[in-house]
């Protein structure tokens, strides 16, 4: 069975995305998030520079494996704003991202079904506008060993081109290594059979 080991997402902020319609204007703009806590910064930076707009709705999917996603709908009707932004974060297939459209009211209801459209039009947009890009899921192994087995464990690292992302050399080593995840078993068996040598999961 392949392993799915790779997930879509984007590495910097789209540009501006200007969607109207019967002159409601919504604003988009897509966002590369890793937390929570930047979902908020992202918000908060946004209602500050359209604070007289009327609604400041947003969708966001966190996670390569374990999915954590919200949709907000900001005082529109329900389901009317944050699903139909959620849904083109699955359909462009992307994690790891947050979608916010500011909405200007211009006089003329839109009704659900209008609004349904304008807003996932103008997720599609920022998405379209954003650089969607293909990352590995990783596993960040520590290796520990004695300096003595130092040529044993760099032999394994250079044949399998392995990436170590920290290092701690003394008399007791330590290797902080990362690893695609269809590689990772096979890595972590060729450290764990060496004598000496440990390996674990971090």
């Amino acid at each position: 069975m392949e392993v799915q080991d790779t997930y879509k997402t984007i590495l910097k902020p789209s540009e501006e995305t200007l969607f109207k319609e019967k002159n409601s204007k919504f604003f988009g703009y897509a966002f590369p998030v890793k937390t929570e806590d930047d979902v908020k910064e992202h918000l908060e930076a946004i209602k500050k520079q359209h604070h007289s707009a009327r609604h400041w709705c947003y969708a966001y999917q966190l996670g390569t494996e374990n999915i954590a996603y919200r949709a907000n709908d900001d005082g529109e009707p329900n389901n009317s704003a944050g699903m139909p932004i959620y849904g083109q974060i699955q359909s462009f297939d992307v994690t790891n991202v947050l979608i916010i459209v500011v909405r200007y009211f211009g006089g003329v209801k839109l009704g659900v079904g209008g609004l349904i459209s304008a807003y996932r039009t103008s997720a599609q947009l920022s998405l379209e506008a954003s650089n969607i890009v293909e990352r590995t899921i990783n596993i960040d192994y520590l290796i520990i060993f004695d300096y003595k087995n130092m040529n044993k464990v760099m032999r394994i690292i250079k044949e399998k081109n392995l990436n170590v992302i920290n290092q701690k050399l003394e008399l007791n080593c330590e290797l902080t290594i990362s690893v695609r995840k269809k590689d990772a078993e096979a890595v972590f068996n060729s450290f764990s059979i060496l004598f000496e040598v440990d390996i674990k999961e971090l």
